[in-house]
């Protein structure tokens, strides 16, 4: 991510912050014109550490990057104020083309974002959102349980994912014990209520 922002011409300075309270000193340092915020920071939710942060600084211009693709996790962040909603594999010309409509109009829609919008004007969800109600998975947690939801068996998984496939059942066993699921079938209806698959 670095690498990519340092080929902008508009970039002159690059912050990096893992934890949120370095985050938020950073920000009464120097508001960053453009803030690339992870759902999954260490210690709190992505909801609310946007919510801290433009309760601060509410002209500050958020845009999510998230392995979480559920239309609610996309609506809700809008609705707290984050400019633009982007996947985590997004290429260099995708994160390119949000930071500069960000920075010259307020806002990056992409058609993801504009199906999840229009998805939720006609089917209000009545849940309340909880990024870790996706019970605390870890990153690679969330790779393995798209891939066993794809249908892959821990060998595939361990192929596309350099791991061992030791290593992969012992992501499997954590996912049934964190979602509190009794096997396959019911990581993938775990998955599907909590949005975390495209549709």
């Amino acid at each position: 991510m670095r690498y990519i922002l340092q080929t902008l011409p508009y970039v002159t300075d690059i912050v990096e912050a893992s934890m949120f309270a370095d985050l938020l000193a950073l920000c009464r340092q120097r508001v960053p014109d453009v803030l690339l915020l992870d759902l999954q920071m260490p210690g709190i939710e992505g909801p609310e550490a946007a919510q801290q942060l433009l309760a601060e600084f509410p002209d500050l211009k958020i845009i999510v990057l998230s392995m979480l693709s559920g239309d609610r996790y996309i609506t809700q962040m809008l609705k707290i104020g984050a400019r633009s909603y982007l996947p985590k594999d997004a290429d260099q010309e995708q994160l390119c083309q949000a930071i500069e409509d960000v920075l010259t109009t307020g806002h990056h829609f992409t058609p993801r974002i504009s199906r999840a919008l229009i998805r939720g004007v006609q089917q209000p969800s009545r849940q309340p959102l909880s990024l870790f109600n996706a019970a605390q998975l870890s990153p690679r947690e969330l790779e393995v349980l798209r891939l066993l939801c794809q249908g892959r068996t821990a060998i595939q998984i361990a192929d596309q994912l350099f791991l061992s496939p030791r290593t992969v059942e012992g992501h499997r066993q954590k996912l049934l014990e964190k979602t509190n699921t009794p096997n396959a079938a019911g990581l993938v209806g775990y998955a599907a209520r909590n949005g975390l698959l495209d549709t």
